[in-house]
């Protein structure tokens, strides 16, 4: 049975693998950083997000698995509800609308 901190592992690894390749690992948990950094940041991922071809998915995450930060969270894999309309995923560019619940804004 896999720990939940290993479960968490595995997310971010694979989170930072698609859609922050190349961040400084001190970037990852942005939350109290200057607002200049986090738009740095942003635009980084949404810089790779169009590279890679991919698009934020709303709504479709599992508990832990969100991509990014929100309100309520600073940072990748702290979703604490499942399907929540402020957290996303990233998905192959076109496929977000293809998944029942996937919203391309937050909901």
């Amino acid at each position: 049975m896999k720990s939940a901190s290993g479960s968490t592992a595995l997310s971010a690894a694979i989170g930072l693998a698609m859609a922050m390749q190349g961040v400084p690992a001190g970037a990852q948990g942005m939350q109290g950083e200057d607002p200049q950094v986090k738009r740095q940041m942003m635009k980084f991922m949404h810089d790779k997000m169009k590279k890679q071809h991919l698009e934020m998915c709303y709504g479709i995450n599992a508990v832990g698995k969100n991509d990014c930060g929100t309100a309520s969270h600073s940072c990748h894999g702290q979703a604490t509800q499942a399907r929540d309309p402020a957290s996303f995923v990233l998905v192959p560019a076109g496929e977000c609308s293809k998944i029942p619940g996937g919203l391309l804004k937050p909901g």
